[in-house]
């Protein structure tokens, strides 16, 4: 089999070997760890404060080099990897943040050959990653409402390809109105308002295919969450944030990093199950009141009726009931 790795218009993973072309991204770090970003072009110049880098003294070179500016410092010069990229890119929307990426494509199962649609594309940074998780025989359908946000994104997404990645299709418009996909294994939603595209999704996705969303706020996850149950046809929401911490070790001084990456937005996922099917009730009881009159949310209906369209008052009916060790655990 022939060795893809250095020809990545075949093997499309944005990843590059050897001698650094004109064109490429790299990323410059300073010895306190600052990073910049810098597309080579043959005779321009990066200014630093202590003085510049010429683009053609790396130019034709290889990658990880240790370069000095004109005032004599040194700038560690790296082809960036995807995550590094995902940060730096020129955006139009706010960019999905590695460490909720890496949890998107690990914890809604993206694999090779996967069929996903993605709203919206943002700035591109997530579709890099789901393009390079399902790979050419895959396929990643992107929907964006604004034309410009769509734009940047198909940008950035060649760009870090280095051309129109074969398993992609970038859609400009509303997911609901325009999304006529069957058999989908995973949905994807970065949105203000995700819940709006539960039934479309559901209609689309195959029997345990994944429903995953991507949202800031609590009321956006409490929404989201209690629509799917609503629905019925999916499996209990799962609902979690990630935190990241950097530590700093040197010798014996080993504590944590004085900053760290907190709340950046919250994920949901859930499975879709077999058309028709119902999940199970939830058995745990609701802590008291969750439900109560001041709940306008969305409901489950009952089975045999239909779906609830107004906010209704709890009743004993309403709550799911307690099994056996959940009553005992108190």
């Amino acid at each position: 089999m022939a060795d893809l790795r250095d020809f990545p218009d075949k093997a499309f993973s944005g990843v590059h070997h050897g001698p650094l072309q004109e064109g490429e991204w790299i990323t410059l770090q300073d010895s306190k760890g600052r990073r910049h970003s810098v597309k080579l072009e043959r005779g321009k110049i990066f200014h630093t404060t202590k003085g510049g880098i010429a683009h053609d003294d790396l130019i034709d070179g290889p990658d990880a080099v240790v370069i000095r500016s004109k005032g004599n410092v040194e700038y560690l010069a790296l082809r960036p990897l995807m995550a590094d990229y995902s940060v730096s890119m020129p955006r139009g929307a706010a960019v999905i943040y590695p460490k909720d990426t890496a949890q998107i494509v690990t914890m809604a199962d993206i694999f090779p050959g996967a069929k996903v649609v993605e709203a919206g594309a943002g700035s591109g940074a997530l579709t890099t990653a789901l393009l390079r998780a399902v790979g050419i025989h895959g396929q990643v359908i992107s929907f964006e409402r604004r034309e410009d946000f769509a734009e940047v994104a198909r940008k950035n997404v060649t760009g870090f390809f280095g051309g129109e990645h074969p398993a992609w299709r970038l859609e400009v418009g509303d997911l609901v109105e325009k999304l006529n996909e069957q058999d989908v294994d995973r949905v994807v939603l970065d949105m203000l308002a995700p819940w709006e595209c539960v039934d479309a999704v559901a209609e689309a996705l195959s029997p345990g295919g994944v429903f995953c969303a991507y949202v800031a706020t609590t009321t956006q996850l409490s929404r989201v969450v209690e629509t799917l149950r609503a629905h019925g046809e999916f499996t209990e929401p799962r609902a979690w944030e990630s935190l990241v911490r950097d530590w700093h070790v040197e010798g014996l001084a080993v504590r944590p990093g004085h900053r760290m990456q907190g709340h950046t937005a919250f994920l949901v996922t859930a499975r879709r199950m077999a058309h028709g099917v119902q999940a199970p009730r939830k058995k745990r009881r609701p802590a008291p009141g969750a439900y109560g009159d001041d709940y306008l949310g969305p409901r489950r209906a009952e089975a045999g009726t239909a779906p609830a369209t107004e906010p209704a008052t709890e009743s004993a009916g309403d709550m799911p009931q307690a099994t056996e060790s959940s009553a005992t655990d108190t």
